[in-house]
Order: structure tokens, then sequence, then C-alpha cells
């Protein structure tokens, strides 16, 4: 079928009311908590995992995408408003965003960072459907070995674009390749790595790690570290549209960030993160003068929040079509499928076109919604952010546990959020980066299985890895990126790049 037929079936599935209705509600929900600082995506996603899981598998996936880049945008208002990033790929947005408020143009901002964004969205969908069905394509003459050696790919890869240490992202990755092993081996039939503990059996649970890593640790963090007062610009908004000389001074802007957002939104380990400090950057060599950059320049505030939402909507390629998440939320989601008993690949595209045109379909009514929401409804975010971060804890705490426990209605998740919880905190004094743990809790099980029906059919011969030209070019690709990382010159360069 072509494109048009497959976004007929998508939109049929999109514009239902019972679509709709979860659709708004994930995009509100996720600008609603990812307007609060410190809490991002990933732990948007997290907390409000549990919500989807009484849903069926499509309205599930489409109120999951629209809590995902509700939170992403709801980021640049903390960013604007208090610069304080909600989330990582909104750092940059606080050196121009920040100032605009300072100067009486905190409306501007806001503005040109919802239409950026939708653009930005709009754009990067399209891009979603026109090259994700070829990809499935390929994706679906793949061989065991040829899937192990992309995970492996894709693992080195988010170790190499994580954030901070390099040694702490392997030790993460390792970690959570050894979570992933732990419940009953499929082909045995044996327990393994349970300590004795039956409840351990179906292995360790995905969502009270994921809450408990990503929720819980991220908020009694940033409550440690943001407790002090803050100052919210309420008084010095504005008007909320740009003017005509201010969209006509930031359109090339626009595009630029677009089009860096889309390319870099399908890496592995952080796209959007990665799209939106190559958007500024580039941006404050090529823009036309005259040039304020770090003191209130509109182009500031344009450029990387389009690329950051093209990133964030391109990140589902590679998950829709070959079941590997390029960052942590892509995980969260493929967890949710698995837990709906959705196996993600390409064969998503061919035995359930409903659900996959369905969430691409969804992404432009979402990012419609989007732009209908937080254009006039600045003010209540505003409101929001106003609110002492220490009396919004306590509620996110039992939002917690009660999504927690009532995925099985069994009391040792808790006790699982509990212990993730404080690992998570941990991991995050010591200054680990806790996406490379998820992405290897996971990939490894699917790695493990994918690993043992390539050495089957091989009877057990490991060249097997190497027979397979599309394994073997994947393979000598993440050895390339674990040389060239060592390499001292790069090495000191991506230090210096992640701690800027």
């Amino acid at each position: 079928m072509d494109i048009f037929s497959n976004l007929v079936i998508g939109f049929s599935v999109a514009v239902t009311l019972k679509s709709l209705a979860y659709c708004f509600v994930g995009v509100f929900l996720g600008t609603l908590i990812g307007v609060l600082p410190g809490i991002g995506p990933v732990a948007t996603v997290a907390m409000l995992l549990p919500l989807t899981f009484k849903l069926d598998p499509a309205t599930s996936m489409i109120m999951l995408a629209g809590i995902y880049y509700g939170a992403q945008y709801g980021g640049s208002t903390t960013a604007i408003l208090v610069n304080i990033p909600g989330e990582s790929s909104s750092v940059v947005t606080t050196l121009d965003g920040y100032q605009m408020a300072r100067q009486g143009r905190a409306g501007p901002a806001l503005g040109i960072a919802a239409i950026g964004s939708f653009a930005a969205g709009t754009v990067a969908t399209l891009i979603v459907a026109l090259f994700s069905p070829p990809l499935a394509t390929i994706a679906l003459k793949f061989q065991p070995a040829d899937y192990f050696s992309l995970m492996v790919f894709g693992l080195i890869g988010a170790v190499v674009l994580a954030r901070g240490s390099l040694r702490k992202a392997i030790a993460m990755v390792v970690l959570g390749l050894l979570l992933g092993l732990v419940g009953t081996d499929v082909n045995s039939g044996v327990m393994r790595f349970t300590f004795g503990a039956p409840a351990l059996a179906e292995g360790i649970s995905f969502v009270a790690l994921a809450m408990g890593m990503f929720g819980v640790a991220e908020v009694i963090y940033n409550l440690e570290q943001r407790g002090q007062d803050r100052q919210v610009f309420t008084s010095k908004l504005g008007r909320v549209l740009p003017s005509r000389a201010e969209l006509s001074f930031s359109k090339w802007s626009i595009v630029r960030g677009t089009a860096l957002g889309s390319i870099l939104g399908i890496l592995p380990g952080g796209g959007a993160l990665l799209a939106s400090f190559a958007a500024y950057t580039i941006e404050k060599k090529v823009a036309r003068a005259p040039r304020d950059f770090g003191n209130g320049d509109i182009r500031g505030v344009a450029a990387p929040e389009s690329a950051n939402n093209a990133g964030a909507q391109t990140s589902f390629i590679p998950m829709l079509t070959l079941g590997i998440p390029s960052n942590p939320t892509m995980a969260l989601m493929i967890g949710a499928l698995m837990i709906q008993g959705i196996q993600p690949g390409p064969e998503v595209m061919t035995q359930r076109p409903e659900l996959f045109w369905g969430i691409i379909a969804s992404m432009w009514i979402g990012n419609l919604f989007l732009l209908m929401l937080n254009l006039p409804m600045i003010g209540l975010w505003v409101k929001l952010l106003a609110v002492p971060y220490r009396l919004l804890f306590p509620a996110i705490l039992v939002f917690c546990c009660i999504g927690v426990f009532t995925i099985n209605n069994n009391v040792f998740d808790l006790f699982q959020l509990v212990a993730f919880s404080g690992i998570g905190y941990v991991l995050l004094k010591l200054g680990c980066e806790p996406a490379p743990l998820v992405l290897g809790l996971v990939l490894g099980p699917m790695m493990e299985e994918y690993l043992r029906r390539a050495l089957l059919i091989s009877l057990g011969d490991p060249l097997v890895l190497l027979a397979s030209p599309i394994s073997a070019g994947f393979l000598i690709a993440a050895a390339a990126l674990l040389v060239s990382i060592a390499v001292p010159a790069i090495r000191a360069t991506r230090e210096q790049a992640m701690k800027e």
C-alpha cells in the first residue's frame, strides 16, 4: 500500500473520539508535569505509564506519545521563565530564553518556542511516515545475527553519546544487561539470579525500575538541589505571539533546527539533546546580523526548540521499525508494548498496521493540541511554576506508589520501587547517568534471545556474527566507535562538549 492508504488507516484510528480524548489527555498531562522544574520527559512517561496499561495497545501508545512530546515541550517553559531546564535538551533554551524573560519578552519567547515546536513536529512526523516503511521492509530481512549486532551497535552508540564519564556509562549499560538476566530462562525454564525470591521469577519489574530511577530518585535529587527560592517572571509575559518581524527574523532558524533535529533524533543515546546543542552552535555561526546570542536573541530559542521537538519525533523511527530504543523514553515505550503482549519490531507494521500508523497519525494531532494548549494556557503554567516544589513531591510519590501497585496488585513491586529509588538517587549523586542502564535492561533479554538463535542456526559457531554483511557492518561500526572514543584527542573533545 502507498503512503496515503497507510495514513488513511492511521487517521481512521487517530481521529476516533476515544483516541482524540486520550491524545489530548496525554499532551495535557505531559505538559502539566513537564513544566515542573527537574521532571523531564523520561520521568513524566515513567510516572504516567501505569495509566495506559488498561487501554488497548493503539490508544495506550497514542497517549504515551502525547505525554512524551507534551513533556518535551513543557521543559521550554521552565527554561524560559525560571532558568531551570525542565529536561536536558532544554538547557540551551535557557541561554537566550531566560534573558528574554528578564527583558520583559517572556511571552514572545514562549510563543516562538510553541510555533517552532509545532512546525518542527509537523515536518518530522512527515519524515517518520515517509522513511519508516522502507526501513521496516529492510528490517524484515534481518537474520538473528543482524539484530544482535544492531543492538550491540545501539548500546555502544548510547554509551558514546551519553552524558558524563564514559566509564560510568559503560558501567550503567553492563548493570542494565545484568539486571535483564534476572528471572526465568526462556529455554530451560530455570530461575536465575532470583536469590530464592519467587516474586522475581518474571524478572525485574520494568515499571518499578523506571519510576524509581526516573521518577522518585529524580524528584528527591531535584528537591535537594533546588530547594532555594526561584524567581518566576509572572508579571512580564507581555504578548504571547511573536511579532511579524520576529517571525521573519526566526523563520530560517526554525528551518535549520528542524532539519538538524530530524537527522540527529534517530541517533542512539539522546539525539534530541545533541540536536538542540548543535542547532544553537550552528545558529551562532550562520545567523545573519545583528547577532546577540546569550543576551536575548529570539533565534537562540527558535533553533534549539525546533531541533529538540524534531529530534523527539524522529526518535520514533528506530523504535517503530527496528524495535530499538534510541533514548530512555523510547525504551519505556518498548516496555509498554511488551507489557501489552506486542513484540516491537518491523512485524508491527505488517501485523498491526492500525497501531503503527495510528501512532504516526496521532503525532500530527498531538502537535496541533500542543499549539492549542500552550499558547492560550501559558498563564496556567506560570502559576504552576510558582507552587513550591516541596509541596508537589508528596503527591508525586503517592502517585508513583499507586501506579506501581495497581499494575500487578503486588506489594513486592513496591519494595522494588523503594530499592530502585534508593539506587537511582545514589547513582545521581555519583554522577552516573541512568539512561544507559534502562537501555541495557530493555535490550539485554532481546540480545540474549537473538544471540541464542544465531548460534543455534550456526551450530554454535560464533563466526556467524561476521558471516552476514549486515551483522559484520554493525559490529565494525561499533568497534570503530569504541576505537575512536579511545583516541585521546577525540575523548578530550567529547568530555569538553559534555561538560559544556
